[in-house]
């Protein structure tokens, strides 16, 4: 393979397109202090190899992920690094081998580097600014923590990683480009005591609720930046403010963002669906509303599905030739919809009514004018995290 004459003088003029680019779609928001630092920062620093998708999928069905190093293909792998794309680096928890690199089939992404307009969005929208102390959670590969520290000084800067060997490679890169953050493996559920309080706290990981440490860790004034997942998959991004008395309120944020959830709150397997399938009642009953609701490929489905995802926290959602499978593996209750004649027959049993609790959800959500994200408040105090609307019954997040 022939190598650039000068590659970093070609990774300095990508930096630039990228950039150019990311400022004409309005992520940089005419703020010069972020377009210097995207112009700065070298991410292919901090992406020595990641997986990027074929175009077909294998025999099973299954994405095919080929890695892509310097190595392998130095043009493809700098042009890449400069795009804004998320680049998958990791899977299944496994740390792959980026000397001899192997192509994979399926998995569950478990470490990556975001998109860099996404992350300009996060620094953004948690109004990071001159003279603040941050707290970022989920290092990753470290280009995001390296912006913060190109922007704030790294004195100002406090990322942490659950996965130690992530947090050790994000580390040399970090050092190798001069910036000097607070590093620790540490859970975000938890926080960072040791650095707290914080003016900021920035969450690149999703948490099926608002961890208390991250509330008890803000100063008052400051805020919090998350995104609130569950194992139906639904998100929602929340921007919250702590008060003097220890309370936190904030609104959803509009969008269609999700991060890979905090490794302490992944679903948990839950079997066979025929298993569950096998011990509902016989006769079924009419749908009011498909599983299309919450599924299809829209901003609406991606906003109702957080929502029906907060009335039934601990459910989880599969489709097996056709039918799908609603399972609770904390309350050992199911259900399953099959499609009939343009509609939907339900069978369900055990002590939560899974698809009855997410009709509820949908009725008084069309009967509210179906409203978007931003107009729903986040509540959260001692007696618990609820999600408010004044049209709308009152949502629970679940304990953590």
């Amino acid at each position: 393979m022939t190598m650039p004459v000068d590659p970093e003088t070609d990774a300095a003029r990508l930096r630039g397109a990228m950039a150019e680019d990311l400022a004409a779609r309005g992520f940089l928001d005419d703020d010069p202090a972020w377009r210097a630092a995207v112009e700065t920062v070298p991410r292919h620093r901090f992406v020595p190899g990641f997986y990027l998708p074929a175009d077909e999928r294998d025999g099973r069905g299954l994405t095919v992920w080929r890695p892509v190093t310097a190595q392998l293909d130095h043009g493809r792998w700098l042009a890449a690094a400069y795009s804004d794309t998320t680049l998958i680096t990791q899977f299944d928890g496994d740390e792959p081998d980026w000397k001899n690199p192997a192509e994979r089939c399926g998995g569950a992404p478990t470490s990556s580097s975001t998109l860099p307009s996404l992350v300009l969005r996060m620094w953004a929208d948690a109004d990071l600014r001159e003279g603040h102390t941050v707290l970022e959670i989920g290092t990753g590969t470290g280009y995001s923590t390296a912006l913060a520290c190109e922007r704030l000084g790294s004195a100002g800067v406090t990322s942490i990683d659950v996965d130690a060997h992530r947090l050790e490679q994000a580390a040399s890169a970090l050092h190798a480009c001069g910036y000097t953050p607070t590093l620790a493996v540490a859970d975000g559920l938890y926080g960072y005591w040791p650095e707290a309080s914080f003016d900021r706290i920035v969450a690149a990981c999703s948490f099926r609720a608002v961890p208390e440490a991250l509330v008890a860790q803000t100063r008052p004034g400051g805020t919090i930046l998350l995104t609130l997942s569950g194992w139906l998959y639904g998100y929602a991004r929340v921007l919250l403010t702590v008060a003097e008395d220890g309370t936190a309120e904030g609104r959803l944020l509009g969008g269609t963002v999700s991060f890979m959830s905090a490794r302490t709150h992944a679903a948990p397997a839950f079997g066979n669906p025929g298993h569950w399938a096998a011990e509902l009642p016989g006769k079924p009953r009419a749908g009011r509303h498909g599983p299309e609701r919450i599924t299809a490929a829209t901003e609406e489905a991606f906003h109702l599905r957080f929502l029906v995802q907060s009335a039934v926290p601990d459910a989880q959602l599969v489709t097996v030739g056709g039918v799908v499978h609603v399972v609770d593996v904390v309350s050992g209750s199911a259900a399953t919809l099959t499609p009939d004649d343009g509609g939907w027959q339900v069978r369900e049993e055990g002590p939560v009514g899974l698809w009855e609790r997410v009709e509820r959800v949908l009725d008084a959500y069309d009967t509210a004018g179906r409203p978007g994200p931003e107009t729903f408040t986040l509540c959260v105090h001692e007696g618990g995290q609820h999600l408010r609307h004044p049209q709308l019954p009152c949502l629970s997040l679940p304990s953590i």
